[in-house]
């Protein structure tokens, strides 16, 4: 997690009282994000930028939050939106014109983009803070008395970041984003008193996470595999899977403690890691410096991964957002790549009331905005799930743009009762997400390509029908081949044939036979 090279923030105090500032604008309107407001979004990743690398293309997810840029279908917000490096036009152009009913012009005018023009492998909120003149020009752009910020995550960089602007950062103060980290989680689930799997609290090195581990098996000698998580890994990319089954000569009741504590660090070396260039040699390197936990590994034929969001106001009421099932893969489907809405019937009301639990938990530490938590869910037959909560996630997390981006599009609402969204038609919406979309095939497509092939093959979202695709992370696609996008439906098969109609389209496009197709258009050029 990133921190200012200082002791101890000495500001938190002055930091939480302009937190207070958020109460009273809240009570001004029934619906905090349509009020009359500047709001500055700081899509900084302000996490440890060694993890963050694992994610391929990191270094253009700070677009994941243009889905703010909807918020402008408002028209008395106004948007300051900061990036490290320049966003393409045509990205902000494409989003402006998915509001319905806002002229363009009116729209563009509202929205201010600042940049550092920094590609350095460091936070964005860090290089904001190291350019005075444009943290300048960003305060003299906001109207104080109407300003909030908001963040992917909150770091003591975006505390200094609030303090130096004078304006209230709606998200969790820095000093509890402990709640937000593997073995935080696990404290709060055990003071919610929610299931979760049995496991060990945070350890500092690898010979105390052997000890943990081989205390684990001795309390469950059934055990087959535990999963060992760096405390702050992102996606699941800092996880790693610890099989049990070639040690059976040294299991509970065959060899003494020590000699298990043994044979486990061994065979630490040995482990399945999620993230493809992931080593044994750098993940016990990271062990010092971020600590690891060591987690009973739920195992199940018919096993799923649902979650569930929700938002903690500022005068401290507890709302649930939404319940997705999550996509996941690598080696062993636990790394993050997309996501279904809503989460499936026969478990999404349960969801919501353990969301709950946790969430009034969060509330009681302190806790503010966003939450997110994570399940496994094991069918037990008879439409009967076994649910066990994994961790919490303290931030905007690959769930919350594609929600998010259904709700500012359609107006809409969700409810609690059924666990589904309703636009203002009343019809109830479900959609499929991914951050990851990514083929060696779509290297090279630019922006500006991607417009050409949702226009020509009507991809785009459609605000008379409420259905359609909403892309996102296109400043991926050149240099990695990826990109993210939401595709909307009117029903969960409806939301997949939209999905795959446009990797089909995508497919297609950039065959061989096709990839030059678009260079024979005949495009208007300007004069001389």
């Amino acid at each position: 997690m990133a921190t200012i090279n200082v002791a101890a923030f000495d500001q938190i105090e002055a930091f939480r009282n302009l937190q207070l500032k958020l109460r009273d604008r809240w009570k001004t309107s029934e619906f905090f994000d349509n009020s009359e407001a500047d709001i500055l979004i700081i899509p900084s990743l302000s996490i440890d930028q060694r993890e963050i690398r694992k994610v391929e293309g990191f270094e253009h997810y700070e677009e994941r939050l243009l889905f703010s840029l909807i918020r402008l279908r408002n028209p008395r917000t106004r948007l300051i939106y900061v990036t490290s490096i320049p966003l393409h036009p045509s990205i902000i152009d494409y989003y402006l014109q998915l509001l319905p009913g806002i002229p363009f012009s009116h729209a563009r005018n509202r929205l201010l983009l600042f940049s550092t023009y920094d590609s350095a492998l460091k936070p964005l909120s860090q290089k904001i803070l190291e350019r005075p003149r444009l943290l300048a020009r960003i305060r003299q752009a906001l109207r104080l008395d109407k300003a909030f910020m908001v963040c992917y995550n909150s770091t003591f960089w975006e505390a200094e970041l609030s303090l130096q602007l004078d304006i209230p950062l709606y998200a969790a103060a820095p000093d509890l984003q402990i709640w937000g980290t593997k073995s935080g989680s696990r404290q709060i689930f055990s003071e919610s008193n929610v299931p979760h799997p049995d496991g060990s609290d945070r350890m500092w090195d690898a010979l105390d996470l052997a000890e943990a581990a081989a205390n684990l098996w001795e309390r469950q000698p059934s055990l087959q595999r535990m999963v060992v998580k760096l405390n702050e890994g992102i996606s699941g990319e800092g996880n790693a899977l610890l099989d049990l089954r070639p040690l059976q000569d040294i299991a509970p009741g065959q060899a003494s403690h020590s000699q298990r504590v043994t044979a486990i660090s061994d065979r630490f070396s040995t482990m399945r890691f999620q993230a493809s260039q992931e080593t044994w040699a750098n993940f016990a390197s990271r062990i010092p410096e971020l600590g690891a936990i060591v987690e009973a590994y739920v195992e199940g034929d018919i096993k799923r991964s649902p979650s569930v969001q929700g938002r903690i106001t500022p005068v401290g009421e507890v709302e649930i957002l939404s319940t997705h099932d999550q996509i996941l893969g690598g080696p062993d489907g636990q790394i993050y790549l997309g996501c279904k809405f809503p989460a499936d019937a026969s478990y999404r009301v349960e969801l919501q009331q353990l969301g709950l639990k946790v969430g009034k938990k969060l509330a009681e530490k302190g806790a503010l905005e966003r939450f997110g938590v994570d399940f496994v869910a094991v069918d037990q037959g008879n439409n009967q799930w076994d649910i066990q909560t994994i961790e919490i996630n303290l931030r905007k997390g690959g769930t919350t743009h594609p929600f998010m981006t259904l709700k500012l599009l359609t107006n809409g609402r969700y409810d609690l009762s059924t666990g589904l969204f309703y636009s203002q038609q009343g019809r109830p919406k479900y959609y499929i997400a991914t951050d990851n979309l990514q083929k060696d095939r779509y290297r090279g497509l630019l922006p500006n390509d991607l417009m050409d092939i949702i226009a020509h093959h009507r991809l785009h979202f459609d605000s008379g029908t409420e259905t359609g695709t909403v892309f996102h992370l296109m400043g991926c696609l050149s240099q990695f081949g990826k990109l993210g996008l939401t595709s909307i439906g009117d029903s969960p098969q409806h939301a997949e044939d939209i999905y795959h109609k446009v990797v089909k389209v995508l497919d297609e496009e950039t065959s061989d036979k096709n990839q030059n197709n678009w260079l024979f258009c005949d495009y208007p050029f300007p004069n001389g």
